[in-house]
């Protein structure tokens, strides 16, 4: 089984962590694993996207032309990333920042409105964390149980407040999946 995964978005909204995390998981469950970032010079306010490859067997290239999975948190990453994703793939989106839709009707959709349910949690930067939650719960990729030992070890040396805030914040999106909503157009 190879799975490869690509997070998108602006620069600063933490797409390039959300791809590391996963990433650590999957070597934490003794899977293979390639994270390939890029993002733009300007950084912040830029585009930012990184694709994440995970593999019970050796990995032989970190690019993923047709990733099985798309998580865009932003209408730019949308319009760029959405005719990549495989037929039968699916791809996730902030639908707080994403008022469109894939007009294929060959994929998954997975709505989250990620910025309101991490406002509602009490950090809007904590959107990145609501959406892998609900990637973590829809793909089982990676355990919750394993994202939430190697969030703990990224986050040990921070403040006690982040690790809590972005354990709500996975919680949260894991849970909004949970409770039937996330909507499939594909």
């Amino acid at each position: 089984m190879l799975i490869k995964t690509v997070f998108s978005g602006f620069g600063g909204q933490g797409v390039l962590i959300m791809g590391y995390l996963i990433a650590a998981a999957g070597m934490e469950e003794g899977k293979n694993v390639t994270y390939l970032p890029s993002y733009g010079a300007e950084v912040r306010g830029g585009t930012a996207n990184c694709t994440v490859s995970i593999s019970d067997e050796e990995i032989a290239s970190p690019v993923a032309s047709e990733p099985e999975y798309v998580v865009v948190m932003n209408k730019p990453s949308f319009l760029r990333f959405q005719n990549q994703v495989q037929s039968g793939g699916i791809i996730f989106l902030n639908s707080n920042l994403v008022d469109m839709k894939p007009i294929r009707g060959d994929i998954e959709v997975c709505e989250v409105p990620a910025n309101d349910l991490a406002v509602k949690i009490g950090s809007d930067k904590a959107a990145n964390m609501v959406m892998l939650g609900a990637f973590t719960n829809k793909t089982k990729l990676i355990s919750s149980e394993t994202f939430k030992k190697v969030l703990k070890e990224v986050f040990a040396s921070k403040n006690p407040h982040l690790l809590e805030m972005n354990e709500m914040a996975f919680y949260e999106g894991f849970t909004y999946l949970e409770q039937g909503r996330g909507g499939d157009a594909g």
